[in-house]
């Protein structure tokens, strides 16, 4: 048996307000993965946010995307900046990840506020999170309206990778992640959070016809 949840179409009465789709699209759509963007305010003030609507748009150029729900802090610094990096979420930073998205006022640092060590980025304004194994400076590319949410699209500029993650000895030439020492968290449904669970490698099959 299935229930059926009509989202756009059907009598009013049975209809999924935005909200209760809201619910069952981030309980399933899952794991996401979170994108912990740092931004600088047209004053000065270093934000810091995660968003779990986040993925890879384009890889030449190399950008990135995530979506605010709603205008929020990140999305009015950028659009006043055109600068924003992208921190990995890295496991032992959970509480602190979880803490920053809070709804600070405009004039609050995440930064300070929660006790985030930055370091300089190389490229942009906004500082990256010490932390962070895996971080992507990026420029603003463009910020589309879609319904009720924003998707902000970024060109990676520079990417900063710790050693104690790289699983390459060229990380310019083949570049790649060790996984395992990555230990990025996820968002899942309502208060859920996740880690990896098993990882099974499986190469991809070529049609030979």
């Amino acid at each position: 048996m299935r229930h059926e949840l009509a989202v756009q179409h059907g009598p009013e009465d049975d209809r999924m307000r935005p909200g209760a789709a809201y619910r069952l699209m981030t309980s399933a759509v899952v794991p996401r993965p979170i994108a912990w963007v740092s931004s600088r305010s047209a004053d000065g003030v270093d934000n810091l946010a995660p968003h779990s609507f986040f993925t890879i748009v384009s890889t030449d150029p190399a950008m990135l995307a995530f979506t605010s729900v709603g205008r929020k802090d990140t999305l009015n610094n950028i659009e006043a900046t055109g600068e924003f990096v992208v921190n990995v979420a890295p496991g032992p930073l959970f509480e602190v990840v979880n803490a920053t998205s809070a709804d600070y006022p405009p004039e609050v640092g995440e930064f300070d506020a929660e006790g985030v060590a930055r370091e300089p980025s190389l490229t942009v304004a906004p500082p990256r999170v010490a932390g962070s194994p895996v971080a992507f400076e990026c420029r603003l590319h463009e910020v589309r309206p879609t319904g009720n949410c924003f998707v902000v699209v970024g060109l990676v500029l520079h990417a900063a990778v710790d050693a104690s993650v790289a699983a390459s000895d060229d990380m310019v030439r083949r570049p790649h992640v060790d996984i395992g020492a990555l230990q990025p968290w996820s968002r899942l449904g309502a208060d859920e959070w996740g880690l990896l669970g098993e990882i099974r490698e499986i190469e991809r099959p070529r049609y030979d016809g």
